[in-house]
């Protein structure tokens, strides 16, 4: 999706319907930096406000992504065209997310073997040393539970006996057994616990 296209075309039917940026954020209950950002192509309108907007403007949600007025005949292509651009755009974001908790996985561990190694070879053993090497857990941990955060957020996890993928809540797949990326899961098909293999396509 082109996103200065719609804001341009957001921009264009709210001329045509007589409405400043002002007034269209009134009838939306959202302010209108909001409407500027939509217009300039910094951002999208939430799902939340799409229909309300489409609605106010008078036209469909399949115009509002398309960014022009889509005729009957050309409606189904279009609709084609835009779940694809959709489903790239899903993926893409997916693969962001994914090789931002690679990174910050990695970075943690990294930062953990280094300042297990500072405390050995600098400081005197002792309760000292012990408070130090906990204090270390302890913060190697919060980037760890926000990479687990990132990694439940993204794609699901494949059932080994049925198939079925899986989407667990946070807390599931914390209390869950792992094997890097794979955890071991009840499967609300099968109803049987396999060892679940992450997989970013839902």
């Amino acid at each position: 999706m082109n996103q200065v296209k719609i804001g341009k075309f957001i921009a264009a039917c709210r001329k045509q319907a007589n409405l400043t940026q002002m007034q269209l954020a009134e009838k939306l209950n959202i302010t209108d930096r909001a409407v500027s950002k939509w217009e300039t192509g910094k951002s999208l309108p939430d799902s939340s406000v799409m229909l309300d907007l489409c609605q106010v403007l008078g036209i469909t949600v399949n115009d509002l992504l398309s960014g022009e007025k889509i005729s009957m005949e050309n409606s189904n292509q279009k609709n084609e065209q835009l779940l694809l651009d959709m489903a790239k755009e899903l993926e893409k974001k997916n693969k962001t997310i994914w090789n931002a908790m690679w990174t910050i996985m990695t970075v943690s561990i990294i930062g953990l073997i280094g300042g297990l190694a500072i405390i050995a070879f600098f400081m005197p053993e002792g309760p000292w040393m012990l408070v130090a090497i906990l204090a270390l857990c302890v913060i190697f941990l919060i980037p760890c539970f926000y990479a687990l955060k990132l990694e439940v957020s993204v794609g699901a996890y494949k059932c080994k006996n049925c198939g079925h993928e899986i989407v667990p809540t946070y807390v599931q797949a914390l209390n869950a057994m792992h094997r890097g990326t794979t955890r071991y899961l009840k499967c609300p098909k099968c109803n049987k616990r396999t060892w679940c293999k992450k997989v970013l396509k839902k």
